[in-house]
């Protein structure tokens, strides 16, 4: 069988560092994987460069290999060298269990083989097979989906293999799960859903990861809703009740007399659901002024200026 150098496939000398052969393999790990590569035979190649990683990567494989020395050229078949067979390649040291992807040079030096007069005969091997690439995307959901949770159907273009085993992108309809209380950030894994995989194995995951569109009322901090409130200048003063929407429906609201513009009051558990505790709704007072487009009203605020005399600005040039 021909000699395979496994150095000469990562690019690397035969004093190469373990750093130095790490770098390399994932270079060209990158650049031959077939789910991505466009060079011609890259799955070959790829299928080269891991077998050639796996040996080099193993201080007991690469010295099992280098025992092979000066009894080999390149390119032609292999012999190994005299009292090889004093180096022991059957140990437990490899993976003799998972060497169907690899060659049989590979497998006659490091096992998975039966040694006769005649050289190694080696077992019947299925294709070669990889588990599909995880894939990752984003979706939208509402903050109302994002409380009460549920169902969405989603529509996302994903790669699919044809007949030959050549991607394509196709339309796929996925009914999802929202969890109640999901949250920015957070992801959905959605089992089998990414990338087919090749020669059979198995397809890789797909995560979707939650961003939360905006809403016309509420801002989301973490599980905590805020709402900013308009009130009046007489309900600030004399305190009032008042309805104010949340996300599980209206709910009555205590306003205390003199409130201010930019108080916080707080609606415990009214926010999204987590456990334990779920969050919290925080509403934000703002003060509206009426304007005054009447004589009567502009004679209102005259009076109110008269009888309750007061600077907002006295503090501004005191220190």
């Amino acid at each position: 069988m021909e000699y395979k150098d496994y150095y000469k496939i990562l690019g690397v000398s035969r004093t190469a560092s373990d750093d130095d052969i790490k770098h390399s393999y994932r270079k060209l790990a990158r650049k031959y994987h077939p789910d991505v590569s466009k060079e011609p035979n890259a799955e070959e190649q790829f299928k080269a460069v891991q077998e050639a990683y796996e040996v080099l990567k193993d201080k007991k494989k690469r010295e099992a290999y280098d025992q092979l020395g000066s009894h080999w050229k390149s390119g032609q078949d292999f012999r190994p060298p005299p009292n090889w067979q004093g180096f022991d390649f059957q140990s437990n040291h490899f993976d003799t269990e998972n060497m169907g992807n690899f060659s049989d040079f590979f497998a006659s030096i490091f096992g998975g083989g039966e040694r006769g007069q005649s050289g190694f005969h080696h077992a019947q091997r299925g294709p070669f097979q990889r588990r599909g690439q995880d894939q990752h995307a984003k979706i939208a959901i509402t903050l109302e989906e994002a409380f009460h949770g549920g169902s969405k159907t989603i529509y996302l273009q994903v790669p699919e293999r044809d007949a030959h085993g050549k991607l394509q992108h196709d339309t796929r309809t996925l009914k999802i799960s929202i969890p109640v209380g999901t949250v920015p950030g957070q992801q959905l894994r959605l089992a089998k859903q990414g990338m087919p995989g090749v020669g059979g194995g198995p397809a890789g995951d797909l995560f979707l990861e939650i961003d939360i569109l905006p809403h016309r009322l509420f801002t989301l901090q973490d599980h905590d809703v805020y709402l900013t409130v308009p009130i009046t200048p007489w309900e600030a003063a004399l305190g009032a009740k008042i309805k104010l929407p949340t996300l599980a429906g209206p709910v009555d609201l205590k306003i205390a007399a003199n409130a201010q513009v930019g108080q916080k009051l707080r609606l415990k558990g009214r926010g999204l659901p987590n456990k334990p505790y779920p969050g919290d709704q925080y509403v934000l007072l703002q003060i509206v002024t009426p304007q005054a487009i009447t004589d009567e009203n502009k004679s209102l605020y005259k009076k109110m200026a008269k009888e309750m005399p007061f600077n907002p600005r006295k503090d501004l040039f005191h220190g």
